[in-house]
């Protein structure tokens, strides 16, 4: 799941016109994502994908998103780079102070992940000073640049501000992570192919034994396994700098050779503390940006009403009660199903959809070993596989607002010659919650009751609309 997900839902929710028919019909067929909401919402936007105009809103976004990221990318990398340069650069006669590179590899990557943690923390609230410190956060001012189109593109875009700040943040880990490598990929340049003479010099009163007690807890995560990156009491004590008319010690030119070895102790703490916690960091902010976005997506206006017609009934029923048979006054009778009953082998629907059958089924709380469309587009051929197929007592729902056609009554006739009972069941709109309006009905009851077989019965759904929760 990523910001596409959550902005092609944003752009459905805006074009959106399914009806509550269709998203209970993509509820019962993946019923095994019940109540898995988020799992739902990816589902449904895969479902729905085709019906988004072109160009996607998400596409357009996310290309030049990417390409402002990009070019952030390389220039992080270039910088650290290019800084990694100029602090190793070694005119032969002033040593490489290594305080300044270990502020670079070890005290600014601390100091701004501290940042990032508070940040995160404080991502919920709408303007938080700290993550609109982040380089990443003027990617927004950048966007004012790009062409017109764009801008129409993404205008009335309302982002959630918590997906917002957790995206700034996760950019900005990984154009931090970039600034290391280019220093990493610095120091190992400079220290191949230049024999740079490492010193260390500072105007605070720091005594050699002060400076290797520092060192020795800076390089705790590796002197158990690299003890050689670790700088000695011996070698801090020769490569201690004072910048006196700027020429070199006598000791430190006697000792030359082995200031080099400072080079271990950088690259390791360079590894760990500028490149390792900060890829550290940077998933911390991918898992805050993942559930940042879960949460805006179930925010969204319009999803809970969404999800709630995707896994909830339409509708609740109770049959009609009736405590005889009912008698028409035209020449015949109807038989009328006092028990609807809520299981069935064979239910049928006449022009409708099977998926239809199925909400339907789900809203009147009835299981069905087989549900199948008859009449409508269906062949005679077709039909007559379907009437081959069933037995037993058959639901029949039929259109109450279309009254009986000829197809009809000739497909009921053959029916009832092989089951043993057809229960007729007129289904209002889905507008009217199913409910069968009295003129519909009496109109099917007229024409049932002239054909006078006991095997055709007749029921009446009285609906009632479920009360949200």
């Amino acid at each position: 799941m990523s910001i596409k997900s959550y902005l092609n839902l944003y752009q459905l929710q805006e074009q959106d016109k399914t009806t509550k028919e269709e998203r209970r019909s993509f509820g019962l067929s993946y019923s095994g994502l019940q109540n898995k909401h988020i799992k739902q919402l990816t589902t449904w936007i895969e479902s729905r994908y085709d019906t988004l105009s072109h160009p996607l809103l998400s596409e357009t976004f996310a290309t030049y998103l990417y390409g402002l990221t990009f070019v952030l990318v390389i220039l992080g990398f270039l910088v650290g780079f290019f800084s990694g340069i100029a602090l190793l650069s070694y005119n032969g006669t002033s040593p490489v102070n290594v305080v300044y590179f270990m502020a670079m590899v070890i005290a600014l990557p601390l100091f701004t992940m501290l940042l990032s943690l508070f940040s995160m923390l404080k991502a919920q609230q709408t303007q938080s000073v700290l993550v609109h410190l982040s380089p990443a956060y003027w990617m927004e001012k950048i966007l004012l640049l790009l062409p017109h189109r764009f801008q129409f593109d993404i205008e009335g875009l309302h982002i959630n501000p918590l997906l917002s700040n957790w995206l700034v943040i996760k950019r900005s880990q990984f154009i931090a992570l970039f600034f290391s490598i280019g220093l990493g990929l610095s120091l190992l340049m400079m220290v191949a192919t230049k024999d740079i003479a490492f010193a260390w010099s500072t105007t605070l009163q720091i005594t050699p034994t002060d400076f290797h007690s520092f060192l020795l807890m800076v390089s705790t995560p590796w002197s158990g396994w690299l003890p050689s990156a670790v700088p000695s009491l011996e070698l801090i004590e020769q490569s201690h700098y004072f910048r006196l008319g700027d020429r070199l010690g006598e000791e430190m030119i006697k000792n030359a050779s082995s200031l080099g070895e400072w080079w271990k102790f950088l690259v390791c703490a360079t590894l760990f503390y500028a490149i390792f916690l900060r890829f550290l960091v940077y998933l911390l902010a991918s898992f805050g940006f993942h559930k940042a976005l879960e949460k805006s997506m179930l925010s969204m206006d319009g999803v809970r009403q969404l999800l709630r017609d995707i896994n909830e009934p339409i509708i609740s029923t109770n049959a009609e009660v009736r405590t005889e048979k009912q008698e028409i006054d035209i020449s015949g009778h109807l038989q009328i199903a006092l028990d609807m009953g809520n299981t069935y082998t064979i239910v049928q629907g006449w022009a409708m959809p099977e998926m239809t059958i199925k909400v339907l089924n789900d809203s009147l709380c009835i299981t069905a070993s087989f549900v199948y469309e008859v009449g409508g587009s269906n062949s005679l051929k077709e039909d007559s596989l379907v009437i081959s197929k069933s037995k037993g007592t058959v639901l029949l729902y039929v259109k109450a607002w279309e009254p009986p056609t000829m197809d009809f009554i000739d497909y009921l006739e053959e029916l009832v010659e092989t089951v043993a009972k057809v229960i007729v069941t007129p289904i209002g709109t889905e507008e009217n919650h199913y409910v069968t309006t009295e003129k519909s009905m009496k109109e099917w009851e007229r024409k049932l009751a002239t054909y006078d077989n006991e095997k055709i019965w007749l029921q009446r759904i009285n609906a009632q609309i479920i009360e949200e929760k």
